[in-house]
């Protein structure tokens, strides 16, 4: 009985929402903490790039492949898309496998 009457309370309640504008709940912006940053060995802070994929991702992966370069993200662009494109990948192990497409045309650097 006390659960019909929780059942037959919710249903109403959610009938006077749309009859009502309801206001927005109070946000409160949790301060995220600031990613350490990284410098090189002169004490320059390193540019990161942020991941993107291109039209010639795939391609890039299996040359990475063929190499023995595996794992991580895929083939991420680094230059801005266009006919000449340069992809980066992280290897497993810490490496990294890059290669330049040239009209879609990939080879490793």
């Amino acid at each position: 009985m006390k659960r019909a009457l929780v059942l037959v309370a919710v249903l109403l309640g959610g009938c006077s929402m749309f009859k009502s504008k309801m206001e927005p709940a109070p946000r409160t912006l949790a301060a995220a903490p600031a990613a350490p940053q990284l410098l090189d060995a002169n004490g320059a802070p390193i540019q990161r790039v942020p991941f993107q994929t291109g039209v010639s991702s795939a391609t890039v992966e299996k040359l990475a492949r063929a190499q023995g370069c595996t794992g991580g993200q895929g083939a991420g662009l680094v230059t801005e898309p266009g006919p000449i494109e340069v992809y980066r990948m992280q290897c497993e192990g810490g490496k990294v496998f890059m290669a330049r497409c040239e009209l879609r045309q990939c080879r490793k650097m």
